[in-house]
């Protein structure tokens, strides 16, 4: 049988396809991502010599930048023999994408130099690098570029200004770019908006968000995202507007979108109500990453039961690692610090193979969290190979592995990296400086120096800063050989504290053991004297420095005694002493005269010295705030008014109160009607109850009892939210009893908060210990230390 001919195949490979199949070929490579076969198609081409067009050169090229494979881009780039603006628009996007902006730059005047008209999709990927690397400079280059170039129109261009001035924090001229455009979308209106919420002017993004509604535009998964990301924040109203967001977000059918459904569940946890947090997050049909991610920093932000909490967040990190999800650098970070809190020191080593499995162990937050891990568990050497293995070191890993030494017991180890972190050139924060100090006496009784007076000095002078006068107090008495700088540290320490008699008891001491007082000694008996109302001793006290002992006063001294005669109501003689005492022309004297004036009501002498005061310093707020006090307070209303127009004229600006509380190793700070703390919720909770219970007390000032269980009135509801309330609450409410709350405020507090703690002192029968920046007020059982004498 004769065998049938063979016919072969034929070679398809080596038969170049025609451009609009490679054309697809290539689009559908970059719509599934698949590299391999994007690099296959283009692989034909060059085996069969076809020679590709420019449509098809530009589709290779951004199929390669799609991919991440902006240097195969570059080199094809730069080969081909013809290019127009969107091969140059195909690399700039690539290189974005993969975060090279200052190639994007170089790019972007490259492209400028060649002979192509630019097109909106040039500029505003230029717009996009600057908001990015935060170059406002830059940004208005090309802003200008664009005018010149005739640009202006397409709302894509408007869009990328709104988002690049807010992005640099220039709100008001992405305010101008968005009120003077030709056309505007939703993605205008959530630029601006989300501008407003990144610079904490929640006010002005809920106006805007009523006037998007007016002008006819629905509410989208970014906007309610953006505002619901404000709610978290904590202003005023934000519970509120948080619900009524979250009404809108049902009634548009939105509440089930993975954006909404993850803002929303960030702002309950971060208001404190997990229970709603919890709802959402088991509402959510497909919950990813980011949610699983949101609901876990939600349970590791509360600072109660915080056990509790990080048990429920380590068991959401299993279920998502159960559902096949790859955790995040977030992720790791979180529940690292779940494991440091329940002390899971096993689990926690499990977590860190995981990371160098996925490759992370560089992310300076996954660093941070593995410092703090093996430093708590007592395995230092491997928190210094995590420290060390860190790229990016900021303060938090410094400090982490400070704080682990210290809690070790490896006082020189600390210190040695104490000193590192100087010699870097960072600059230490304040818990760094809290950490230090509190090793610092354990390092002086194991090095056997404790005993040097210099050190003891030292100690008590650090004591008594911290508020704790009875420690300072103890150290004074060990001292063997108190020198002259011992008995003037104890001697101002008191002074600050309130306590007259025993600064005034010590300087008699003093002058019995033979050590003779300095002019620093001298100045803090005098402020003792001042803070106590003892005026004839401050002025006798005063009369031996300068006779028996020679020493000229300064301006501190004599603004004592000015302070002195002024607290007492003496006010001619303290103004006759500031003409005769050689420092008339020195603001801090006739200052100290002021406050006097306001303490009296002496409307008339307040104005004159106050006008002496501006003229000598008219840039300080503090003399223009004195004199506004007098004249509200004496119910004057019009010269008040005036004053506020004339700083506003001037551009003085008064200092906000700021106080601020370290509980667990943490500093909380507070401003007057704050909201933005993760417990603020409890703490105005707790606010509320403790002003209410107020009434129930017996004390005879019903003003005061009126004034602060009554916030309700516009005019009442600031002062009964000052910030130093709010610490204290805070410090009330996390702290054990037997702790004194210790609060920090950078400004004097107002006579209605200091009767409150006074009243607060009384009701939780606790110790409250507030320090301003003249002195320390110590509360106990309804009565101050500085006697209402202040």
């Amino acid at each position: 049988m004769q065998t049938p001919p063979h016919n072969p195949q034929p070679d398809y490979l080596g038969l170049p396809l025609d451009s609009v199949t490679y054309t697809k070929l290539v689009q559908c490579s970059t719509r599934t991502g698949s590299l391999i076969h994007g690099k296959l198609a283009h692989m034909h081409m060059i085996k069969t010599c076809f020679k590709p067009c420019l449509f098809l050169l530009n589709n290779l090229l951004y199929m390669y930048c799609k991919c991440g494979e902006t240097d195969v881009a570059k080199k094809l780039f730069d080969r081909m023999p013809k290019r127009n603006v969107v091969s140059w628009n195909s690399l700039i996007s690539g290189y974005i994408q993969m975060g090279f902006y200052h190639e994007v730059m170089n790019l972007f005047k490259e492209a400028r130099m060649s002979d192509l008209r630019l097109d909106k999709f040039t500029f505003s990927n230029a717009l996009s690098v600057c908001g990015r690397t935060l170059d406002l400079r830059l940004g208005r280059l090309i802003h200008a570029l664009i005018t010149v170039s005739g640009l202006s129109g397409p709302v894509l261009l408007t869009n990328s200004l709104i988002d690049m001035y807010c992005k640099c924090g220039r709100i008001d001229w992405a305010r101008l770019v968005f009120e003077s455009a030709d056309e505007l979308d939703s993605v205008s209106w959530n630029s601006l908006i989300a501008g407003y919420v990144r610079i904490g002017s929640n006010d002005e993004m809920l106006r805007l968000l009523v006037k998007m509604l007016r002008h006819g535009l629905n509410l989208n998964s970014y906007a309610l995202g953006s505002a619901l990301k404000a709610c978290g924040s904590n202003f005023s109203c934000s519970i509120e507007c948080g619900k009524m967001l979250h009404g809108c977000a049902v009634k548009l059918g939105l509440d089930l979108d993975v954006v909404v459904g993850t803002a929303l569940l960030d702002t309950y946890a971060k208001i404190g109500n997990l229970d709603n947090a919890t709802k959402i997050f088991k509402l959510m049909p497909d919950p990813n990453v980011v949610m699983y991610n949101a609901m876990i920093a939600g349970f590791l932000q509360m600072e109660t039961m915080a056990d509790e909490f990080a048990n429920e967040a380590m068991y959401l990190f299993f279920e998502m690692q159960s559902r096949g999800m790859k955790p995040s650098e977030f992720t790791f970070s979180s529940i690292l610090k779940a494991c440091s809190t329940i002390e899971a020191f096993e689990c926690g080593k499990q977590i860190h193979a995981q990371i160098c499995k996925y490759n992370l162990q560089s992310d300076e937050f996954i660093g941070n969290a593995l410092v703090e891990l093996y430093s708590l568990s007592g395995l230092i050497e491997d928190g210094l190979k995590c420290f060390h293995s860190t790229p990016k070191l900021d303060i938090v890993s410094w400090t982490s592995l400070i704080v682990g030494h210290v809690q070790n017991g490896q006082f020189e180890g600390g210190l040695t990296l104490f000193h590192e972190l100087l010699f870097s050139g960072r600059k230490p924060d304040e818990f760094t400086i809290s950490i230090m100090l509190s090793a610092y006496p354990c390092l002086c009784n194991k090095t056997g120096i404790g005993n040097f007076t210099i050190i003891q000095n030292s100690q008590i002078c650090m004591y008594a800063k911290c508020g704790d006068i009875d420690s300072a107090n103890m150290t004074f008495k060990e001292t063997k050989n108190p020198d002259v700088v011992s008995w003037s540290v104890m001697i101002s320490s008191n002074a600050q504290h309130g306590c007259a008699k025993e600064a005034v008891d010590l300087f008699e001491l003093m002058k019995g053991s033979g050590i003779a007082p300095n002019h620093i000694t001298f100045l803090g008996v005098l402020v003792a004297c001042s803070h106590g109302g003892l005026v004839e001793e401050g002025l006798r006290y005063f009369e031996i420095m300068k006779k028996d002992h020679g020493i000229t006063p300064n301006v501190k001294h004599s603004a004592c005694i000015v302070d002195l005669l002024g607290r007492a109501g003496r006010l001619a003689e303290a103004e006759s002493f500031i003409m005769d005492s050689g420092f008339e022309g020195d603001p801090v004297m006739w200052r100290s005269l002021l406050s006097a004036c306001r303490v009296h009501k002496a409307t008339d002498t307040g104005k004159r010295v106050a006008e002496r005061v501006i003229e000598l310093e008219p840039e300080a707020a503090a003399s223009y705030v004195l004199l506004y006090n007098i004249y509200n307070d004496a119910g004057i209303q019009m010269p008040a008014t005036e004053i506020r127009n004339l700083m506003k004229d001037r551009g003085v600006k008064k200092e906000p109160g700021l106080s601020w509380i370290e509980v667990g190793n943490v500093v909380h700070s507070f401003v007057a009607g704050d909201r933005s703390h993760p417990n603020s919720q409890v703490i105005y909770v707790q606010l509320e109850e403790m002003l209410e219970k107020i009434k129930k007390l017996d004390y005879i000032d019903e003003k005061l009892v009126s004034d602060a269980s009554e916030p309700k009135h516009k005019d009442n509801s600031m002062v009964s939210y000052h910030s130093e309330k709010l610490a204290v609450t805070f410090g009330i409410i996390s702290l054990p009893r037997s702790a004194p709350v210790r609060v920090m405020k950078n400004l004097r507090s107002c006579w209605h908060c200091h009767e409150t703690m006074k009243l607060f002192s009384r009701l939780e029968n606790r110790e409250i210990i507030l320090r301003d920046p003249i002195r320390f007020h110590r509360f106990r059982d309804g009565s101050c230390s500085c006697g209402d004498y202040w």
